[in-house]
């Protein structure tokens, strides 16, 4: 403490702001817990945006509407896998992982699904999202050695936790269309792309599977992030095939989505 107390009697407050942008959150908060002089310098918004973008790994690809400070505290509350940007509002959500060589053009949600496990997205909240992925047991099965039955892909916009709407309860998941694969699935995947970008090579990465998706008898769940997108995959046991689900929910003001969910249960 006294080391600190002669060292910022010589600095400028401008390179400690610097300095703070290097730390953690969890260091930064113990930093600016030290004076009140270190609250002022901690409290910059440009040390919480940096940190907030450095964490996610994402690019700074839009403005927000709440202090970065509050962002960081609500990305970071969760099980995240990654993070990634939306920035034509526009995308594609599909379950093979297997790029496609034309967009579907069904008339409908549903048609889409049906036909080629896959749909497009209008008025997508542009921005930075999040993605978790969550494993949910049967409800009839309570024992800790059990895996789960249902994969849920959730991303939701960065704001999303701390808009009004969300927290009151107001904004809801809505079923925009679901299908059975009457079979057996050799895995469970998934995967949302801004699709301006969905033939970009950084995007290619997520249909390479040999690179990230585990060997045949790997259980365990996997997932990719890249700048624009999201993937995840978990390889099956004997199965009958999924029951899969596509949910959004939309801001009540714009209508936009601000949230997307992609769940696959177990038949």
């Amino acid at each position: 403490m006294i080391y600190v107390s002669v060292f910022t009697s010589r600095h400028e407050e401008d390179i400690w702001t610097e300095i703070a942008k290097y730390l953690d959150g969890k260091s930064l908060v113990m930093l600016a817990a030290t004076s009140k002089w270190f609250l002022r310098v901690v409290m910059d918004e440009s040390v919480w945006k940096f940190a907030c973008l450095r964490d996610l790994q994402v690019p700074d690809c839009s403005e927000t509407a709440f202090k970065w400070i509050n962002l960081y505290a609500s990305a970071f509350d969760w099980m995240r896998i990654g993070a990634f940007c939306i920035n034509s509002s526009d995308a594609f959500l599909m379950e093979n992982l297997i790029c496609p060589s034309k967009l579907p053009k069904e008339d409908t949600m549903q048609n889409m699904l049906n036909s080629y496990g896959s749909c497009v997205l209008h008025n997508i909240k542009t921005g930075i999202w999040i993605a978790d992925l969550q494993l949910v047991r049967c409800p009839v099965c309570d024992l800790n050695t059990c895996d789960g039955t249902m994969q849920v892909l959730d991303v939701r916009h960065v704001e999303l936790f701390l808009t009004e709407g969300y927290q009151t309860g107001s904004w809801e998941y809505k079923l925009i269309g679901s299908h059975d694969i009457r079979k057996h699935s050799d895995s469970a995947s998934g995967g949302i792309f801004d699709i301006k970008y969905l033939k970009s090579p950084s995007t290619a990465e997520l249909f390479n599977l040999k690179s990230w998706v585990g060997s045949p008898n790997d259980w365990q769940p996997k997932a990719m992030v890249t700048y624009h997108a999201v993937a995840i995959n978990t390889n099956l046991q004997e199965n009958e095939g999924l029951h899969i689900k596509y949910h959004v929910m939309t801001s009540g003001d714009t209508g936009e989505i601000v949230s997307i969910r992609i769940s696959q249960q177990l038949l």
